[in-house]
C-alpha cells in the first residue's frame, strides 16, 4: 500500500489476501481492507504445527462494522484437526478472560513427530502430547487468540512485563509509521529499556519524540519507548518475518564485551 501509485494498479481480480507471519497491527488491517476490494483471512501457524488458527474473512467484516473490534488485534480461533489452549506452565488453560496471559500450546494430528536428532529440544516442545510454541497469548470468553508476545521478545524492565506487540501496535497510531519493531536493550538502572526501531512511509517524517508522545498516548508510561531509531528497512526472514534477534545483538554483543 505504500508503493508509489498504488492506486494506478489494477487489483479488481483480487478475491482475498491471507496474511500472517506476525502480529498485525489493527490499524494497518482496517487500511488493507479499505485499500483492497477483496477479503482478508489471518492464519496463524508454525513450521513445526502447519497453520493452528484462523481470523475468518466474516470475523474481519463484522470487527470493522463495530462487532467485536478488538479482534483485528486476534489471530482469530483453532482450525480444523486442532485444538489450542492458552496454558500456564502447567499446561493448564488460563482464564478465558482477555488479561491473563499464558502460552499457546497446540494438540494436532497435523503437529510434527520432532526435531530431527534433538530428543532433548522435542521433549521440551512436545509434552503430553501439546506442542509448547513459545508465543504468549490471551483468550477471550469465545476462545479467540491474542498473540501479546513472543516468550523470547518480551521486555523486561524494572520488574515489568512489556510485550512488544503492544508497544508496536501503539506506535503505528502515529500516521508516518510504514513499520516498526520493539526491541529491549540493555540499560543499568532498569535493566532492559524499551526501544523502537521505525520505517517511515515514503516521502513521510517524523521525529523520535513524536513516535514516543503518540505510543505514551495509548500506553501506560512504563511501556513506552525510551528511544527510536529510524532506517530504511528491517530485517526480515524470507517469509517477511522480522528478525528481531538481528536488532538486538549489537546491543547485547556491545553489553558482553564492555563487561
Amino acid at each position: 500500500m505504500a508503493v508509489d501509485g498504488f492506486e494506478n494498479y489494477d487489483i479488481s481480480s483480487l478475491r482475498n489476501i491471507q496474511y500472517g507471519g506476525g502480529p498485525m497491527p489493527a490499524t494497518v488491517v482496517r487500511a488493507a481492507l479499505q485499500a483492497f476490494p477483496c477479503t482478508l483471512i489471518q492464519g496463524y501457524g508454525q513450521t513445526e504445527g502447519m497453520t493452528m488458527s484462523f481470523l475468518s474473512q466474516e470475523d474481519h467484516l463484522r470487527a470493522v462494522g463495530g462487532e467485536h473490534a478488538e479482534r483485528l488485534n486476534s489471530c482469530g480461533r483453532e482450525g480444523f484437526v486442532t485444538r489450542m489452549r492458552v496454558a500456564d506452565p502447567e499446561g493448564n488453560p488460563v482464564p478465558k478472560d482477555g488479561v491473563t496471559p499464558g502460552e499457546i500450546i497446540v494438540q494436532s494430528e497435523a503437529n510434527m513427530v520432532g526435531y530431527w536428532r534433538r530428543p532433548e529440544l522435542t521433549a521440551e516442545t512436545i509434552r503430553d502430547g501439546w506442542m509448547w510454541t513459545g508465543d504468549v497469548a490471551v483468550w477471550d470468553s469465545d476462545g479467540y487468540i491474542f498473540i501479546v508476545d513472543r516468550a523470547k521478545d518480551m521486555i523486561i524492565s524494572g520488574g515489568e512485563n512489556i510485550y512488544s506487540t503492544q508497544v508496536e501496535a501503539a506506535i503505528h497510531q502515529h500516521p508516518a509509521v510504514l513499520e516498526s519493531a520493539v526491541i529491549g536493550i540493555p540499560d543499568d538502572e532498569w535493566g532492559e529499556a524499551v526501544k523502537a526501531v521505525v520505517v517511515l512511509k515514503p516521502g513521510a517524517t517524523a521525529t523520535e519524540q513524536e513516535i514516543i508522545d503518540t505510543a505514551r498516548k495509548h500506553l501506560a508510561s512504563y511501556q513506552k519507548p525510551r528511544s527510536v531509531d529510524f532506517v530504511d528497512d528491517l530485517p526480515k526472514a524470507p517469509t517477511g518475518k522480522i528478525l528481531k534477534r538481528d536488532l538486538r545483538d549489537k546491543y547485547w554483543k556491545d553489553r558482553d564485551a564492555q563487561v
